[in-house]
């Protein structure tokens, strides 16, 4: 097989943990309700957020613009590992030793509260314990290595260099997490949401959150006309849908990765691995139907930046061809994650004046164990428990210098994409090839114009609904991209991600709205 025989486009949004799931059917919204906490999004916070609630007997909704568990946290690679890359020697060099044990012990008993969950309820997810590797072909990378594997022994992970590793990839040395572990992310969540759910309507789908009310009670608007009266709220909508003055768009760096999925003629090993260096190659295995369906994840960057995306599918397949003798390719989809300054998530209250909203965002790509223990440190303050991880998660942390370099850069980029996309032009003549799209300008306004397969024009206002910044043609997900904040759109105007919550105008509905939800 070639190296860019990719798989039908049709399958860019569906990654095999959707394919290999039945979908839901929870009701929408449809009277005003309320509960004791609201929860803003149906991923892996929200969902054990929700169950962990449910044990101690607080009333709560979990709020899903579209279906629970069919964002990021289906378009994972589901590692369930506190080894993310080379982080601890990056939090003690920033924040400490007494952080990154922290930090270590948050996602170490991650991987045992799921463990735990899984055994409790019975659920059939795929859930083993494997060892996970970082490596290196790269001389400038062996020290921090070894530096890595003396940090994180010493707050108690099970650590050690070595310099070999079991697949065909050439390294200098390598770092190995034993007793780490991989599942099914959408077996296990979607058996946690049944669970939560019996007995009570508690999940509610397609039911988008417009605007939050802070009072005496926090009412939230909804989609549906519907309302929700709540005395907390927790916002685990990936990126905050509500900014509640924390300014996480200044904070928040959102990325796109790839993966690819294929069957290869030898067996690959028990185990997870991962490079150090860039372009990052993430490898797993995922046994489909008697088979081993080998996950290759890599090549980020940053939202609707960079031309031709579609390359970055076939790099990944042309790095599996080189390592392993694949049979075939049959999926191949993308995640969008975002990585905050000093790469740690924040998680807890939305801002110092918001005592009852909380948030849990900027998880960096490693959501599985990170998102768990966002959920377990937003429960137990929402039950005025005492947690022992929540300072290296606090929000409102002090931040390091080289994090304010990071909200010079970043917001730069923002700067120059809004001023840029608003000169740069586009064309006048709409000459579209079936599954091409392009920026038109129609009366000195910019559109995005897409032909399908029926060959029916879309024309949509492509002014991103949350700030106001033009967005760009996305060719291989067939979507209109914002190169400031990673909201996406679908090539008609629906959203994909937030931080927009409000869908783009078809041409001759009129310009759209900026909605920023700051306050």
């Amino acid at each position: 097989m070639k190296h860019n025989d990719l798989p039908n486009a049709d399958e860019y949004l569906k990654s095999y943990w959707i394919d290999s799931t039945d979908t839901t059917n929870y009701p929408s919204l449809q009277d005003d309700i309320s509960v004791d906490v609201a929860i803003i999004g149906g991923g892996i916070v929200g969902i054990t957020a929700g169950y962990l609630l449910k044990n101690k007997g607080v009333k709560f909704a979990i709020l899903e613009a579209s279906q629970i568990i069919q964002g990021t946290s289906a378009f994972t690679t589901a590692k369930v590992t506190s080894q993310h890359n080379l982080i601890y020697e990056t939090i003690k060099n920033s924040s400490g030793i007494e952080l990154a044990k922290q930090y270590a012990d948050a996602n170490q008993s991650s991987i045992d509260f799921i463990e735990d969950a899984i055994n409790l309820h019975k659920i059939e997810c795929d859930f083993e314990r494997l060892p996970a590797y970082v490596y290196t072909n790269d001389d400038s990378y062996i020290k921090k290595i070894e530096n890595e594997a003396e940090i994180a022994s010493s707050l108690g992970i099970k650590a050690k260099v070595t310099n070999s590793i079991p697949i065909n990839i050439p390294i200098k040395n390598a770092l190995v997490f034993e007793n780490q572990a991989q599942f099914h992310p959408r077996k296990y969540l979607l058996a946690l949401a049944k669970y939560l759910s019996n007995g009570s309507n508690c999940v509610f789908e397609n039911t988008s959150v417009l605007e939050i009310e802070k009072g005496n009670s926090i009412i939230i608007n909804t989609s549906t006309g519907k309302k929700v009266t709540a005395s907390k709220v927790i916002i685990s909508s990936h990126f905050p849908c509500y900014d509640g003055l924390g300014l996480y768009l200044a904070r928040l760096r959102p990325e796109r990765s790839y993966i690819v999925a294929a069957n290869i003629k030898e067996t690959f090993p028990n185990a997870m691995f991962i490079s150090a260096e860039k372009p990052t190659r993430s490898l797993r295995y995922q046994n489909n139907k008697g088979k081993q369906l080998i996950l290759i994840g890599g090549d980020g960057h940053k939202v609707a930046h960079g031309e031709n995306l579609s390359n970055h599918y076939s790099n990944l397949q042309k790095f599996a061809q080189d390592a392993f003798r694949v049979e075939d390719f049959l999926y191949n989809w993308s995640a969008q994650d975002y990585i905050t300054l000093d790469k740690i998530p924040y998680v807890g209250n939305l801002s110092l004046s918001d005592k009852n909203i909380y948030v849990a965002t900027g998880f960096g790509k490693w959501g599985m164990t990170n998102g768990t223990a966002a959920a377990r440190i937003l429960v137990d303050k929402i039950l005025s428990k005492n947690n022992p991880w929540e300072e290296v998660y606090n929000p409102s942390r002090s931040l390091t210098l080289r994090a304010y370099k990071s909200i010079v850069t970043e917001n730069f980029d923002v700067a120059k994409e809004l001023v840029m996309g608003k000169l740069k032009g586009g064309e006048t003549k709409i000459t579209l090839k079936i599954g091409e799209g392009k920026v038109i300008d129609i009366d000195g306004n910019k559109y995005g114009a897409y032909k399908d397969e029926n060959e029916v024009l879309h024309l949509v206002d492509i002014t991103c609904t949350h700030l106001g910044c033009e967005l760009k043609w996305n060719d291989a997900e067939k979507s209109w991209d914002c190169p400031c904040h990673g909201s996406r759109f679908s090539y008609d105007g629906e959203i994909l991600e937030g931080p927009a919550t409000h869908k783009l105008n078809h041409y001759k509905e009129g310009t759209n709205k900026i909605h920023p939800n700051f306050v």
